[in-house]
């Protein structure tokens, strides 16, 4: 921005603020702004409507409510090109979407079964692997699995002492890369990159071994499969403080859709959000709900600058790239019935085409099938024609069943969060070595500017319960500040260390 610009946006800013700011001393509650209507940000305006804040704006770049939470009409049917399943269910603890998602709204849901996984590995050159052979592996990465939760519940609680999932395999002297079989390959990557999207070179042991997230709630998963979509699950929290149509849809002006954010001026008094239309909007806090991706983007301009321990504590976690590919063909002729939902690819080359999944319950003679890739695989897919990517995965369909006559795919859609620049990416992993001091740093105001996202919710991140919650708390730590007079403290770097030697 030009010398000249800046000056004068800066003195529309302070006039903005000033003229916003007085009624705020004569006892009306806080205007708050939210940038983003996905789970988090509508999450986080329920919390602060509960706690009587009635003044609020929610400003969203995209036609929709939902975010990374997503329904597209393919092959006659509504998939989810997004989150798709609720994780973490029939444990001592409830997962707080499971309430909502199965008796409140009823959404169609069902078990995922990956135990028949074992059952259903193809060859590189096709067949199937014997069962028992391929069970002798996963019974080994198990084991593995076992000893690694048992070194991370011995670390330091600071992360000084953590290690990436591939390095501990390697202590215990188990390689499922390098030397590895196809798969060993393949299983490793069911395990660690179709549930965290990155490889166990990328992915901290101490904060996934166990994953909070079944390890509180459980070890099933459920896979939402409603025409409704699973983002009738935001319009349903967004319901209980927005007006809403008698279809279900947010109706409410303080909704504004199609409101691209590109900046964000902040003072001690309040602040001024910028939109790509040249709309300016002032409030006394915002609340920033993007994905960590967009953050790690230009698309939003903060001024003054972020501080520096803010910068680096969002470039230390991941945006990780999830791709659900859905294919559809003129007929079946993949192998059906129980135990045979999911089907992998043993490739020797790690990620390519390996996880398929068909739907002969959850979308009934749709003839659709869904096959995953990751990060390098993800952003490869996402760079090329999808035609290209069409052919091969049936290239690959071909070799799996080669005594098969497989016919050509007749549609293909291939989402791309990562080029999105309203998304950046899938969600968030937990990298190596990051402490809780750092996470403190990731969620942390900086003045008037709160920040929220699943990348933010200090157990589950990356899931949708995850997102739900951190919009809770973020508004919580609002809540204290303006109400209470509390304000959001980080965990000092080396709190577990100085209270372990003063408990010695």
């Amino acid at each position: 921005m030009k010398p000249s610009s800046f000056v004068t946006a800066m003195a529309a800013v302070l006039v903005l603020i000033a003229a916003q700011h007085a009624p705020l001393a004569a006892g009306r509650g806080p205007r708050v702004i939210i940038v983003g209507a996905g789970m988090s940000g509508i999450s986080a305006g329920k919390r602060l409507w509960d706690a009587g804040v009635r003044d609020l704006l929610i400003l969203e770049a995209t036609d929709r409510v939902g975010g990374r939470m997503h329904k597209h009409n393919f092959g006659g049917v509504n998939v989810e090109i997004g989150a798709n399943w609720v994780e973490g269910v029939n444990g001592e603890k409830t997962n707080p979407i499971w309430p909502m998602v199965n008796s409140t709204l009823k959404l169609r849901n069902y078990y995922s079964d990956f135990d028949g996984v074992v059952a259903n590995v193809y060859k590189e050159n096709g067949g199937l692997y014997e069962e028992e052979y391929v069970q002798k592996k996963m019974d080994r990465a198990d084991e593995v699995e076992e000893l690694g939760g048992k070194l991370a519940a011995e670390m330091d609680p600071s992360g000084s002492d953590d290690m990436s999932i591939l390095a501990m395999q390697r202590i215990f002297n188990h390689q499922p890369n390098g030397p590895a079989t196809p798969v060993d390959m393949v299983l490793d990557y069911f395990r660690y990159d179709y549930e965290f999207a990155e490889p166990p070179r990328a992915t901290s042991l101490q904060n996934t071994e166990p994953t909070a997230t079944f390890a509180d709630f459980g070890d099933d998963a459920h896979f939402v499969a409603d025409q409704r979509g699973f983002e009738t699950l935001v319009h349903h929290i967004a319901g209980l403080y927005l007006s809403t149509d008698n279809a279900g849809n947010v109706v409410d002006p303080r909704l504004k859709l199609n409101k691209v954010v590109r900046g964000i001026w902040y003072t001690r008094r309040g602040v001024v959000v910028s939109t790509e239309d040249n709309s300016r909007y002032s409030a006394d806090y915002v609340i920033v709900s993007t994905s960590l991706g967009v953050l790690q983007s230009d698309l939003i301009q903060f001024n003054p600058q972020l501080p520096d321990w803010k910068i680096i504590a969002i470039y230390r976690f991941d945006m990780a790239v999830y791709t659900k590919i859905f294919l559809k063909f003129p007929r079946k002729f993949w192998p059906t019935g129980p135990g045979k939902q999911f089907f992998v690819y043993a490739s020797s080359r790690r990620g390519y085409y390996g996880m398929w999944q068909s739907f002969e319950e959850e979308y009934p003679g749709s003839n659709v099938l869904m096959v995953t890739v990751t990060d390098r695989e993800s952003r490869r897919v996402e760079q090329q024609p999808d035609d290209a990517t069409k052919a091969e995965a049936v290239a690959v369909l071909r070799r799996m069943f080669p005594g098969v006559d497989v016919p050509d795919a007749t549609d293909i859609y291939v989402p791309r969060w990562w080029s999105d620049r309203f998304f950046r990416g899938s969600y968030s992993n937990w990298p190596i070595g990051v402490n809780r001091y750092e996470y403190d740093q990731l969620r942390a105001p900086v003045g008037r500017v709160y920040f929220t996202g699943e990348h933010t919710s200090e157990h589950y991140n990356g899931y949708v319960h995850g997102a739900y919650l951190a919009g809770m708390e973020s508004a919580d730590i609002l809540i204290n500040s303006v109400f209470n007079n509390v304000e959001f403290k980080v965990r000092g770097k080396y709190d577990d260390l100085q209270a372990a030697a003063e408990a010695m």
